[in-house]
This record gives structure tokens, sequence and C-alpha cells, in this order.
């Protein structure tokens, strides 16, 4: 059994935002259908690298889905996502707005007229009004706009785009939450909603406590590298190997650390008493760390400074994370067949995530999922014929 076992997605959107939402709610038992195109989700093109022509960009959040080929460009196409949505619970789509209004399938004048339980979660770069209303959004570029790269970076250097999507992947996680408040809610009213999440209002909630500190002050942050703009020691700090990351939060911290390393004059330092003295001396009392630490191992010194509950961190790079002992103790590598991905990494103790189907090729579930939503075998024949659906094949993959 898992939480969303009986709820019906039907997943229109590609690229990453709305296809990481929909596979959030296929892991934890959510019927998803996810809808492509002729020419596919552009991500099963973003590589390498690649396995078995598909790439791991896609492959990474689209697990848990059916997948069928359905052309939305002819209205054919349109009356099969029609009939898909009539025992749907989830609509999810990242269309340019005005797509789904111009194919005659807007929420307000159609969708919800014609299933009224239908929440329909509508991914966009800015949303549909205002200055930027409209726009395409893309995660860099929007990292650009609402701030966030301006704080990442070098304090000499040039502002540096996140090393991740950080803003698509918290729109899809924002996305997610909004579905599941539209699902209870649901349950009181019995009526669907429209949820929107757009990238721009998603970048401008990730960027505390920097957003919160302008707010007070008026004034932009400046970029500090590793360092955090609160809170000292709280950075990479060099010891005698490879460097270290320090995540001090108090003052009791502060003062195991100081001990461990043999530095308990630091702590009476007037300098760097308080959190606000640090930070405040944060450059100084870097020098002081950097001395300390430098006779030590990296791997040791981890050992010892959290044994005695101070949060740091050796930094590893991505094989030796997800190689580490306690991803496989977390269970955090799901595997399906001999498709690898990360797992869900929200554990639910009497419902947990499930992986029952790895990534599928395009249109490799078509003809299954019209017959399951009882499209009679004559009308599947005529729309295959007239290319408004394909499946695996036929020309689809």
């Amino acid at each position: 059994m898992t939480s969303l076992q009986g709820l019906k997605v039907v997943d229109l959107s590609r690229v990453l935002g709305g296809p990481l939402c929909a596979q959030i709610l296929g892991d934890h038992g959510a019927d998803v259908i996810k809808v492509e195109g002729p020419s596919g989700d552009e991500t099963r093109t973003w590589g390498p690298p690649f396995k078995d022509d598909m790439a791991s960009y896609f492959a990474g959040i689209n697990r848990n889905k059916q997948t069928i080929c359905v052309d939305l460009g002819v209205p054919e196409g349109r009356e099969v996502v029609l009939r898909l949505l009539e025992d749907a619970d989830v609509l999810i789509e990242n269309f340019k707005t005005g797509t789904l209004e111009r194919w005659g399938m807007g929420f307000h004048e159609v969708l919800s007229q014609r299933f009224p339980r239908l929440i329909h979660c509508r991914i966009t770069g800015f949303g549909d009004s205002g200055p930027l209303g409209g726009l395409a959004g893309y995660d860099a570029a929007v990292q650009a706009l609402s701030g966030l790269m301006s704080i990442n970076g070098e304090p000499a250097g040039q502002p540096t785009r996140l090393g991740v999507p950080i803003v698509d992947v918290t729109t899809g996680l924002n996305a997610a939450i909004g579905i599941l408040m539209a699902v209870v809610e649901r349950t009181r009213s019995g009526r669907g909603q429209q949820i929107e999440s757009t990238l721009y209002d998603c970048a401008l909630s990730s960027l505390y406590p920097h957003s919160i500190n302008t707010l007070f002050t008026g004034k932009p942050p400046l970029r500090s590298g590793n360092g955090h703009p609160n809170i000292a020691p709280y950075d990479t700090y060099a010891t005698g190997t490879e460097p270290i990351f320090l995540a001090v939060g108090n003052n009791g911290q502060f003062e195991r650390m100081c001990k461990v390393v043999g530095r308990t004059d630091l702590p009476t330092d007037p300098r760097f008493a308080t959190n606000a003295d640090r930070a405040v001396n944060r450059f100084v009392l870097k020098t002081e760390i950097e001395l300390a630490f430098a006779p030590y191992n990296a791997q040791q010194l981890f050992s010892e400074l959290t044994r005695v509950g101070v949060p740091c961190g050796v930094i590893q790079n991505v094989v030796e994370a997800l190689a580490h002992p306690h991803t496989a103790h977390r269970d955090m590598v799901a595997e399906i067949g001999t498709h690898r991905s990360i797992a869900s990494p929200i554990k639910l103790s009497r419902t947990p995530a499930s992986y029952r189907s790895a990534p599928q090729q395009i249109g490799q579930s078509t003809v299954q999922v019209l017959k399951a939503s009882g499209v009679p075998d004559a009308d599947i024949d005529a729309l295959l014929s007239s290319g408004a659906i394909r499946q695996s094949g036929q020309g689809a993959a």
C-alpha cells in the first residue's frame, strides 16, 4: 500500500519541474500517465551520458510513469487527453501561457466546468500577468533575474549559477506540495482548483536568509563564497589534507570545536565571544581556525568533531557521496531492474515510496493506457493510422 494509491495524474509537462513533481507523486503510488508529443520530451536528448538511447537527465525524473505519445497539435490528439481527464484527479502542464486556452482546454473556461473535481497544476516561468508575465522561464535565467546568482560565488569573483537547477527543483517540489494541499481540500469541498507554481516565485522563496536580511536592511547582500551571511564559523576551512566544512550554529558547538583542536582561548576572545562577534570578525576567525586545523587529517577531524556534536563535513565528490555507506543505509539509490536513480527522500513509516517501473520510451504504453481508459480498439486503430497517437515500434521512439 502506498500513500497516493488511486490518484490518477495526467502529466503533460516536460523538462524538469513538472516531470519531477509527477515523479514524486508516482513514487508514492499515484498512477501517472506521461503524455509526450511525437518528438518527445527534449530532455531525452540532453546528454551524454546515455543508456539505451535515453539521456540520464530524462531517466532521473521519469520513473513510475506510463508513457504515451499523443500529438496535441491536432484535435484528435486533444480529444485523447480529454478522454484521459474524465477520471483523472490531477493535470500537470508547463505549456507557454495561453496554449491550453488556444486549444480549447483552458481550466476556468472548459476543464473546471467539464471536470469539476480536477486539480490543474500549471507550472510557468513568471505567471500569465505582470511585467514579466507570459515569458518563457529557464532555470539559469531565473537565477539571474531573482537575485540567486548575485549571492553565489567568491567575494571578489563574478556572480555564478548554482551548480544544480535549484529553481526547477524547488518549483517541482512546491507544485507537488500544492497538489497535495488541493487533494486534501477537495475532500471537504468536492471541488478541484488550479495551482500555479512559477519559477520566479520559487526562486525568490529560495533566497533565504538573504531575502529577509535585505528586507531588514535595504542593502544588497555580498557574495561570501562558502561562508554564511549570518553565522560564523560556517564555511570551508583548510586542514592538513582536504578541506572540511564547519556549520557551527551556537556558542556551545564553538566551544567544543575549539577544545578538540586545543584552542580554548578562542571562545573567551572578545572578537569571538558570540555569533554576532564571530560574524563581524569572520576572516580573522578563519585564519585562527585554519592554523588550528593544519596538523589534522580531515577525516580524523571530522570523526573527532562529530563525536562531540559539532556539525561538519568533509567535502566529498558525487561518486564518494553515492558510494557512502550511509547512502546505502538510507536506501537512497532506487533500483528497477538495471535502472538506478536517486530514491525518494520522503520516508513514510506505513506507506513508503515504491519503485515499480523504469522510465519508458516515447509511446511505450500508448495502446495499453487507452485500452484501460475504455477507448474502443477501432478508435485506437484509427488514431494510430492518423498519427494522432503513436506506439513504440511505430516510429515514435
